[in-house]
């Protein structure tokens, strides 16, 4: 797991043209042969489950927090971020178990775990394209084709779990980074054009990627914080920064849960949670809406990292990694508010 970690520090650190010939697989997607897609009916196809003791269940130590999945009312579907950085395949291998504890480790433990008291968390395991898929310039080449063969898996475990877990309960659906990617069109493909599913929406929690305000015919950005059947979506920044290509893309601020640009001060963060997933840091950072960004002011507490993601240097203090981590108390707060605005209409 340090070796890992210390491999991704070093890419990012490295100049962009290292740093991509680092990333890239060695050959076009049509060289290598995926297997068949992930069987849902195993669980271990699974990185969270609401009836088995996962990472989904954890909650940040030394908190009075609790999980409540086993009375919650509400489900989430999550798709986890991209765990898999390296150059092997376009795509990773569901059955690889270090990726797999990695994955549970981070992104599960760390962002999924938000949603423990509101909704039971179903979180599939997916073959994800790796790092490099987003940073191809051939946008018609192997990067597209490995981003289809991941959400084909994504649209088949969310069929699955229709099929076999949801039983009409009301759904919320998140992501992050890659997740929210896949996450943006299952909307698009069950949500938007069936109003039957549609009323079951709680609400979608779009982070970490681009998203535009009317990226859907039906499905708006959350006008409140007690909205459903809408969507939330950001991307966080150091104040300061300027990123045109993201200027019209939707934006809700986690402290108020509106469009408002105002810059909303840090007394209204309920508290983050550090990747040390270790207390809650109450008034960690503020939050303003600019030109499709969500500016930040860079929190004193260590644990949230900037992150300088590959081929895009303007964002040079990026906090894409802290996504969830910065408004933890405040995510984990609206769902459940969302879920009980949900159950009274």
């Amino acid at each position: 797991m340090l070796r890992n970690y210390m491999r991704l520090l070093l890419l990012l650190v490295l100049p962009l043209t290292s740093c991509l010939k680092l990333l890239k697989p060695p050959h076009d997607f049509a060289y290598y042969h995926p297997g068949p897609g992930p069987d849902y009916a195993d669980g271990h196809n699974w990185a969270a489950l609401p009836t088995r003791h996962d990472s989904s269940h954890a909650v940040p130590s030394q908190t009075r927090l609790r999980d409540q999945q086993a009375t919650a009312e509400a489900d989430v579907f999550f798709v986890h971020p991209t765990t898999y950085f390296w150059r092997g395949s376009w795509n990773a291998d569901v059955g690889n178990c270090r990726l797999n504890r990695y994955t549970d480790k981070t992104t599960i433990r760390k962002q999924a775990t938000v949603f423990n008291a509101a909704a039971r968390i179903y979180a599939p395991r997916y073959r994800q394209a790796t790092l490099y898929s987003f940073f191809d310039s051939t946008a018609e080449g192997s990067s597209r084709k490995a981003l289809a063969l991941a959400y084909s898996d994504v649209r088949k475990a969310f069929q699955y779990y229709l099929a076999h877990y949801n039983q009409g309960r009301p759904i919320i659906i998140a992501g992050h980074s890659q997740g929210t990617d896949h996450a943006t069109r299952l909307l698009h493909e069950f949500f938007d054009n069936d109003p039957k599913l549609r009323r079951q929406l709680v609400a979608a929690y779009l982070i970490g990627f681009k998203v535009r305000p009317h990226e859907y015919q039906t499905i708006r950005p959350c006008p409140d914080s007690l909205a459903t059947g809408c969507f939330v979506a950001y991307n966080s920044v150091a104040t300061g920064n300027e990123f045109p290509p993201f200027s019209h893309f939707a934006v809700i601020n986690p402290l108020t849960w509106t469009m408002d640009t105002i810059r909303v001060p840090a007394s209204l963060n309920r508290g983050g949670v550090s990747q040390r997933f270790k207390g809650i840091d109450p008034h960690v950072t503020d939050a303003k809406i600019h030109d499709g960004l969500l500016w930040i002011t860079p929190p004193k507490p260590s644990g949230y990292p900037r992150f300088l993601l590959p081929g895009l240097p303007e964002l040079r203090h990026s906090y894409h990694i802290a996504d969830y981590g910065l408004f933890y108390m405040n995510i984990r707060e609206n769902t459940k508010a969302r879920v009980r605005a949900w159950q009274k209409k």
